[in-house]
């Protein structure tokens, strides 16, 4: 039913637990397999990969690039766009499997869906970061790449799919969304909290916030992968 697309880039640290959170949905039936679309790792997430019985594909390096090619080798009628660092939470398939339906037997028009950001960190600015990212994604129905997408293979096509763009593509992509076109699960993807650990709350908040005022700027996203390192 659905096909799982993670792109890598050198992801040992945190690629297992990512897979792990899926198995129960495979022995369920819901993930028909999962992808994963590699950008030329040189550590062991490659096989991490073929030990947990994913299909490889090997891509040009930049997500924009790797989740297309992901979604075109897919086979499932839905798609499943997760980051590498990113574990979804017991319950997330059940959750999924009720909103496919409900689009399926046509009680909804057809939508993509997102999950509840988390971070995998104690303390008050995690809390407060979700909390601020929950607002954004109500106030402009804007979830990022991080809370995973599902999107029926239809509905991919019908917007144009991912953009072979170095960042900001999963900006790019539910942009295309109209807002009755996306709703977000109660299910929460926790996501590495290791960037913001290492670079600091404030500072890696104030940075992303300043590259997506850029691209609203409609700054080649070029240039701001080259600024983004």
């Amino acid at each position: 039913m659905i096909s799982v697309v993670i792109p890598t880039y050198n992801a040992e640290a945190t690629l297992g637990h990512t897979l792990t959170a899926l198995v129960p949905a495979v022995v369920g039936g819901i993930v028909q397999e999962a992808i994963l679309v590699d950008g030329g790792s040189t550590d062991e997430t490659c096989a991490i990969a073929d030990a947990a019985g994913t299909r490889l594909i090997r891509s040009k390096l930049g997500r924009g690039t790797q989740l297309r090619a992901g979604a075109a080798a897919a086979r499932g009628d839905w798609l499943l766009f997760l980051h590498a660092d990113t574990v979804l939470e017991p319950g997330w398939a059940e959750e999924a499997e009720a909103f496919m339906e409900r689009v399926a037997k046509g009680r909804r028009a057809p939508a993509a869906a997102a999950f509840r950001f988390a971070l995998d960190d104690d303390g008050t600015l995690p809390r407060m970061l979700e909390s601020l990212v929950a607002l954004r994604c109500f106030l402009f129905a804007l979830p990022y790449g991080d809370q995973g997408l599902l999107i029926s293979r239809r509905l991919y096509g019908e917007l144009g799919g991912f953009r072979p763009i170095p960042l900001m593509e999963d900006v790019d992509l539910v942009r295309r969304l109209k807002r009755r076109q996306l709703v977000m699960l109660q299910s929460r993807a926790v996501t590495s909290g290791i960037r913001y650990r290492s670079e600091g709350y404030l500072a890696r908040s104030l940075r992303n916030l300043s590259f997506m005022l850029l691209y609203f700027l409609r700054v080649p996203t070029r240039v701001l992968a080259r600024l983004y390192g």
